[in-house]
């Protein structure tokens, strides 16, 4: 399409990180609409990198976050190709967030092939009987408990979670991006999260106020 500005494309360029020629595609492609450009890239950025599924990471990262003067920690491995990649300011800034993702989100599992098949089980089974309780037609109900087993992945596994800072975003998508403006081959293998006095309740008041606040900083 004819006039696509300068403009247009440098605001495309800071929002996404694309090449300028992409952006100028992309543009093109959506009419000159930005947002719709971005998802444009974003579409085109998650099948390139999904070709790079196939590429061996065994470089990267063990990193720690810690939060709340030591209440909470977390360990984590974050593995991409190469050691150069493992030094710049793109990964290293993936992987904080992933920390302070983890530590705010508790979730207990990495992808959903983790789930112990009893945990699942046992889950369906209380979905099963919450919707027999909600009297809802048996025909349907395993579609229903399907649908909110679907629901239980995004809570507990971490690749499936929306992102803290971006909850349009899951975890999954935002490595995703990262793998398509990198260039390489991201992989989260491994996390541990700690918690003082992991059970009391008394620091579940507090703690998503806290970390919008380390957020904001």
């Amino acid at each position: 399409m004819a006039g696509v500005s300068a403009t247009q494309v440098k605001e495309l360029r800071e929002r996404t990180g694309a090449g300028m020629m992409d952006c100028k595609k992309a543009l093109e492609q959506c009419n000159g609409d930005v947002e719709k450009a971005c998802d444009f890239l974003r579409e085109k950025g998650l099948a390139a990198a999904a070709k790079k599924e196939g590429r061996i990471a065994a470089e990267g990262t063990i990193e720690s976050y810690i939060h709340g003067g030591g209440r909470i920690g977390v360990l984590l491995e974050v593995n991409c190709e190469t050691d150069f990649v493992s030094r710049g300011d793109e990964f290293r800034t993936l992987v904080h967030d992933l920390g302070l993702h983890i530590a705010a989100s508790n979730p207990q599992y990495l992808n959903k092939e983790d789930v112990p098949a009893e945990v699942l089980q046992h889950e369906r089974d209380i979905l099963k009987a919450q919707a027999l309780n909600e009297g809802k037609p048996e025909k349907i109900i395993e579609k229903m408990v399907e649908g909110r087993i679907e629901k239980f992945y995004k809570e507990v596994c971490l690749m499936d979670q929306a992102f803290v800072k971006d909850p349009d975003k899951s975890i999954r998508e935002l490595v995703l991006d990262k793998t398509a403006k990198i260039g390489e081959r991201i992989v989260v293998r491994r996390f541990t999260r700690y918690e003082l006095g992991a059970g009391l309740e008394k620091r579940q008041d507090d703690f998503a106020s806290d970390v919008m606040k380390e957020m904001n900083r």
